[in-house]
């Protein structure tokens, strides 16, 4: 099917009404929330945190795409333990792709374009499918079964459908990207409204689909930027969790607000007002509660308590020292610490303090970026599961 969609009018309205309460409600709510956030761990910590969180941010993209690659295998990825099943190979290397762009943008190694534009969207693409194997850079026409390179960092240039969605024509996408520009500029909005354009940009970048694939990946990691370029957004939390776990409804409101206006009522563009309003509010309230659940799991007192109570079980059981608890910590609170502290620490003589340490160390426990370097505290997948309950879904073997 020909797309008829040539003139970048037929994306309006770019952002729900001024003046919405609720709208605004929701974005001050994001805004002190994700504030409260940022000072409640040690930034030497908090950097090992967003390790993880990027970890789990790209898990849930991956389920919000059909593609279930569970944590174990997304960190066997990054030691570059790949499965010898070529399906799932395929999805460890999608994994590891996006966890490398992700690490980028919150390293700041992105450009430095705004990330609502055309030039950054195209990095976004060009960095992510460029890392992925090869059999995973093709689709293919539901309706004619054509098959369809895609080219990393390029536009696509045929006509697609996505469900019931006809997209812009292929050679309008530009335009309408340029549009998407001038809409979501930050510098044109208030600070309220540059968190309200987060949400509508998010759904009018998939409606326009600009790519043959990875229209979704792209929106999710452009929304990301943009959360962190606002100050907002961090290593700390992520929105693609919060749109997974109600990924249905998710998909629904997307859908709902490709659809023409409703009545005269409903704005004054070729889309749904009140659609567009209904899906910028699902999109912040789900940035809200992972803000907060990730403030919930982060509180001092809960997470030591449950570190203790895991030290203490794997002591019983002869799988780590006695000494554990102190060490970890000394590691979550501190930051890090140097080794001569250990004994001090502990309690423990001087042997027996380093012979404590190289257990932690051999269980990545404690980390250290040189053999007599300070040690921090590191985030296992078996720890991570004992430690912070419902980030990640029940472990599977």
């Amino acid at each position: 099917m020909l797309s008829l969609m040539t003139d970048p009018s037929w994306m309006e309205p770019v952002l729900p009404e001024e003046g919405d309460r609720a709208l605004e409600d929701a974005a001050f709510d994001l805004i002190s929330k994700a504030s409260s956030l940022a000072g409640q761990v040690n930034p030497v910590v908090a950097q090992a945190i967003g390790e993880l969180v990027r970890s789990m941010n790209c898990y849930y993209s991956n389920l919000i795409e059909g593609h279930d690659t569970h944590p174990r295998e997304i960190e066997r990825a990054l030691r570059r333990d790949f499965s010898d099943q070529p399906g799932q190979r395929a999805l460890q290397l999608e994994a590891v792709a996006h966890i490398e762009v992700q690490q980028a943008i919150d390293e700041g190694r992105d450009p430095p374009a705004a990330p609502a534009t055309l030039a950054y969207a195209l990095w976004l693409h060009q960095e992510f499918c460029r890392r992925l194997p090869p059999e995973m850079l093709w689709v293919e026409d539901p309706h004619t079964g054509r098959r369809v390179r895609v080219q990393p960092g390029e536009l696509r240039g045929g006509e697609v459908t996505v469900g019931r969605h006809v997209p812009p024509a292929a050679s309008a996408v530009a335009k309408f990207l340029e549009r998407f520009e001038e809409a979501y500029n930050p510098e044109r909005l208030s600070k309220v409204r540059q968190v309200v354009s987060i949400a509508a940009s998010h759904h009018r970048f998939v409606w326009i689909h600009p790519f043959y694939d990875g229209n979704g990946r792209v929106a999710r990691l452009m929304s990301h930027a943009l959360l962190r370029r606002m100050g907002i957004g961090s290593s700390l939390w992520s929105v693609a969790r919060g749109l997974a776990r109600d990924a249905n409804r998710y998909r629904a409101l997307l859908e709902a607000a490709d659809q023409p206006r409703r009545s005269d009522t409903d704005g004054r563009g070729a889309l749904s007002q009140a659609a567009l309003t209904e899906f910028c509010q699902f999109f912040l309230a789900a940035c809200a509660d992972q803000v907060e659940f990730m403030r919930s799991i982060l509180q001092p007192p809960e997470l030591l308590s449950r570190i203790e109570s895991y030290a203490a079980e794997e002591a019983r059981a002869g799988r780590l020292p006695n000494g554990t608890f102190p060490l970890l910590r000394e590691a979550l609170l501190a930051g890090q610490f140097q080794r001569g502290k250990a004994a001090v620490i502990t309690g423990y003589g001087e042997r027996t303090a380093r012979s404590a340490v190289a257990r932690l160390l051999r269980r990545g426990l404690l980390v250290s970026a040189s053999p007599k370097g300070p040690l921090r505290l590191g985030l296992p997948l078996d720890a991570v599961e004992r430690w912070f309950p419902t980030l990640y879904p029940a472990s599977r073997n």
